[in-house]
């Protein structure tokens, strides 16, 4: 599965301000990183254990502080470079408790100094067409419920899968790199079978040429995207190491 790591967000105007604190923030209970020049993108979930192979910290942070990747403002080579991270999880600890560990992790070894903006930005409204959507809830008792088939093809992208328009909206957003809100008002989870053009076809008059998102949302899902100017809140990162800290 591809990436997308570019954020072009434009900081106009300022509507609001917040300085994270990261004081008394739950903690890993040992954790070592480290620079690596595999930037694979692997991880592992194990009882206990975070083991994160070949990450670069923009994917760290936008799981620490739930951002996307384009919502993160900061040095480059937060998107080059890659570090190996294997963090013990206290006994007793929550799911809901590991970003904020993340946090304070960061903070430790990485000296993070950040703050959240949400200055106006170009973005879209995910929306239903006015003949209504195209598209069935998914049944929670099929043996492929919760399964996501992304689907790569030659300029195209796209997915199969039971999924929320939350879900349909990230991936919107991933291609338009600009941020999409679901205003569907839809808050299930939808058999969706739907693919877009990701980059200019050579021949773009031609009968095989993918479709725009635009377009494919439109005619396969009945579904539409309006431009709209959003509050969006953005991850500045004011002051942030190169090099971690010795574990």
């Amino acid at each position: 599965m591809k990436i997308s790591l570019r954020w072009t967000l434009a900081l106009s105007a300022i509507c609001a301000v917040s300085a994270l604190q990261f004081a008394d923030q739950p903690k890993f209970e040992a954790a070592s990183v480290k620079r690596t020049d595999q930037c694979g993108v692997g991880h592992s979930l194990d009882p206990g254990m975070i083991t994160l192979n070949g990450f670069p910290l923009t994917v760290v942070l936008a799981e620490a502080f739930h951002v996307h990747l384009d919502q993160i403002v900061g040095p480059a080579w937060l998107e080059a470079d890659c570090f190996a991270i294997v963090a013990k999880v206290p006994e007793g600890a929550t799911k809901d408790q590991v970003p904020a560990m993340f946090q304070a992790l960061l903070a430790e070894r990485f000296k993070l100094a950040a703050h959240k903006e949400s200055p106006p930005a170009p973005g879209y409204a995910l929306l239903v067409d006015k003949n209504g959507p195209k598209f069935k809830e998914s049944d929670p008792n099929s043996p492929l419920a919760g399964q996501v088939q992304f689907l790569w093809g030659p300029g195209a992208t796209g997915f199969k899968g039971p999924v929320s328009m939350a879900f349909l909206a990230r991936q919107a957003s991933q291609s338009l790199h600009s941020p999409v809100e679901d205003l569907t008002g839809l808050k299930g989870r939808y058999d969706i079978d739907v693919s877009w053009r990701a980059t200019e076809p050579e021949h773009p008059d031609s009968a095989d040429a993918p479709a725009d998102i635009f377009t494919a949302l439109r005619g396969s899902l009945g579904l539409r995207l309006e431009r709209r100017k959003e509050q969006v809140e953005v991850l500045v990162v004011d002051h942030i190491e190169r090099v971690p800290t010795g574990n």
